[in-house]
Order: C-alpha cells, then structure tokens, then sequence
C-alpha cells in the first residue's frame, strides 16, 4: 500500500490511551481531527533514543507556537501499548499539549501505509518517523521518513508549513 499523502481524506482508525484511572480508553482519529487543524506524528518507539531525546521533545518546545498558529492537535502515536505510551508521556512532565496514543497492534500504522520492519533489529512491527498537517481530514503536508531516519518529520519543518 502506498504511504498516506498531500491531498489524500486520513482513515479513520482507533487508538488508545490510559485515563486518569488507568483505564484503557479507545478514541478515533475522525472525532479528535475532524473540523480541526491537527499534527500526527508517529515514532518507531516510546522510550528510544531519537523519540525520546529529540522527536518528542521537539513537539512539546513548539507546542504552544503551532497553537498559536492554529493547529488544535498535537498527537504522537506509535506501536506500543497503552500502559508503555502512558509511562512515556509521564516522563514529559513539561508537556501540556501533545496527546500519546497507542496504536498496540500496528493496525492504523498500516493503513496509513507507513509500517516499519524492524524485526531484524528485535523491534518488531513498528511505525516510520512521520509528521502530518491535517486540516478537515485531509493530509496538507506529508513529511514522512524513509527508514528509520529522522530528517524531515521534526517539530521545526512542519512549523515552515504552517
């Protein structure tokens, strides 16, 4: 399947996180961007180098720029489960704006069409490095690594997009 795309309408799909509780929630991608302006960005992993030290990081230090610039949602996703996604985002105590979703089972990395292979490494099924502009449901900028690399899915070019 062909990676997701400048112009393409974004699947709906569910994803989940820990409520206050420690409960899993489930919560589709359609309800959280619809009639909105919304940055998805997926990592390969929670708690990996690059993720954890500059990927994340950089979207919480532009967090309140890309509000101001009128983007209603900042959401990571990756393959992980609810519980990791939860402990991850608690390590980012400073944040206030970026949503951690879980997307356990790969099933929405893989109808975007940005699943990673990274069994040989002992990682798994997991996501490319990727940041999307929505607005309405539809793909505006599509910045999305080839590999695991990370060169253009960061905080600072979807920011020249906007």
């Amino acid at each position: 399947m062909a990676p997701i795309a400048v112009g393409d309408t974004i699947p709906d799909g569910i994803l989940s996180y820990l409520d206050n509780d420690n409960n899993v929630q489930t919560i589709s991608i359609h309800s959280l961007a619809a009639n909105k302006k919304v940055i998805l960005f997926a990592v390969p992993g929670a708690f990996t180098p690059t993720c954890s030290l500059k990927h994340v990081p950089d979207f919480i230090d532009g967090a309140e720029e890309f509000k101001r610039k009128g983007v209603d949602e900042l959401i990571c996703i990756s393959v992980n489960d609810p519980y990791v996604m939860s402990a991850w985002a608690k390590t980012y105590q400073e944040n206030k704006h970026v949503k951690f979703l879980a997307d356990g089972s790969a099933k929405y990395t893989q109808a975007l069409g940005v699943e990673l292979d990274l069994t040989d490494g002992g990682l798994g099924a997991r996501s490319k490095r990727f940041a999307l502009l929505i607005e309405n449901l539809k793909v505006k900028v599509a910045n999305i690594e080839s590999g695991a690399e990370f060169t253009i899915s960061g905080a600072e070019k979807i920011l020249k997009a906007l």
